[in-house]
């Protein structure tokens, strides 16, 4: 199927281009977001009849997406969720998710910019794709952890697993030194006795 694209669509063409696509991708997406008419006689002359129109409105949409790139581009946004040891999510972090903790933050997006091949599992740091404008995209990361504060020493650039290997270290080193304390009493319970003999015995030598 033929159709002639309205604004440029990546791997596909540029605004004004004929081209060839498959019909369910043209009734399902290209036709129905606006992106693209039927390439029949009539439309390409009603394209041809709008193109500056369109082509200013393209600029200006471009510009507009441009101004939030500057600010958007390489921002993070923490992302609260529930996981277990392994740092497995317990559920996942859509597309959805991404944009509204973007908008929460004063960034105005749509789930349908950002882009996801799939559901986010696993906690950690996630790069992902937002497409402001068909010419203008940024990446933003997605800082996914348990709490506040598991999502600042992530930030800084520690994984998960380095943080449980931490706490194992830090909860081992702990029960050591319980183990210690405990010796170094029973050491001190021993030596009392003993050193009371001694005493006893200095003094019978004296008498």
């Amino acid at each position: 199927m033929q159709v002639i694209l309205l604004e440029r669509v990546a791997k596909l063409g540029q605004m004004g281009d004929v081209v060839d696509v498959k019909p369910g991708y043209a009734r399902n997406y290209l036709l129905p977001q606006g992106k693209a008419l039927f390439a029949s006689e009539a439309n390409i002359r009603r394209f041809e009849e709008q193109k500056a129109q369109l082509e200013a409105r393209n600029l200006e949409t471009r510009k507009e997406a441009e101004a939030l790139a500057e600010k958007l581009d390489g921002q993070q946004f923490v992302v609260i969720r529930s996981a277990s040891d392994t740092g497995a999510l317990y559920g996942s972090v859509s597309s959805r998710d991404a944009a509204e903790v973007a908008t929460a933050e004063g960034f105005s997006i749509d789930r349908k910019q950002v882009v996801l091949s799939g559901p986010i599992k696993e906690l950690g740091l996630h790069t992902i794709s937002v497409v402001l404008h068909p010419e203008v995209s940024v990446e933003i990361t997605l800082n996914v952890a348990r709490s506040a504060e598991e999502a600042e020493l992530q930030a800084s650039g520690k994984s998960i697993q380095e943080l449980a290997a931490e706490e194992e270290a830090q909860a081992e080193f702990e029960i050591s030194e319980l183990f210690e304390d405990i010796g170094s009493a029973a050491s001190d319970e021993g030596e009392a006795p003993a050193e009371a003999a001694g005493d006893e015995g200095e003094e019978e030598t004296g008498a």
